[in-house]
């Protein structure tokens, strides 16, 4: 049924047991999987700190690589524990846009995503989420 599964995976808990899942639904039906990781952009401020050092803003956006890089180790590392390969993928840009765009291009099946918990539903209305599950050109999958 689902051959190509994707990811959304970041730093947060949500996305960790959405890993967790697709990991484990990608072994079961022997389906290859992929992370995608949308790298977040330095804060505005960066700008005003590099006037009193300039190699400040460099020195940061390694820092900012180095820690997606890590991520995406751990992905690995993750699958690899349930013997299964994972290929991780870091893109820039807009959340939803590069994602959507990632799905197409690799004619992903399935997205798995991390369901947040949110108190209202007018919160909902304008998650990450709720776009990328209206936009996404496959299945979505929502992990709690």
């Amino acid at each position: 049924m689902f051959k190509k599964i994707a990811v959304a995976y970041n730093e947060s808990a949500e996305a960790q047991r959405a890993l967790l899942s697709a990991i484990q639904l990608a072994k079961s039906l022997g389906a290859e999987l992929q992370t995608i990781t949308v790298m977040s952009n330095l804060p505005a401020y960066t700008v005003f700190a590099g006037v009193a050092d300039p190699s400040l803003p460099r020195a940061l956006n390694e820092d900012r690589i180095r820690f997606y890089k890590l991520l995406q180790e751990n992905a690995r590392r993750l699958a690899m524990e349930h013997g299964l390969d994972v290929l991780t993928n870091a893109i820039e840009g807009s959340e939803v846009r590069e994602i959507v765009h990632f799905l197409k291009l690799h004619k992903a099946d399935l997205l798995v995503i991390g369901l947040h918990q949110r108190d209202f539903y007018v919160a909902r209305l304008w998650s990450t989420v709720y776009e990328l599950a209206q936009e996404a050109p496959c299945s979505v999958l929502g992990v709690h």
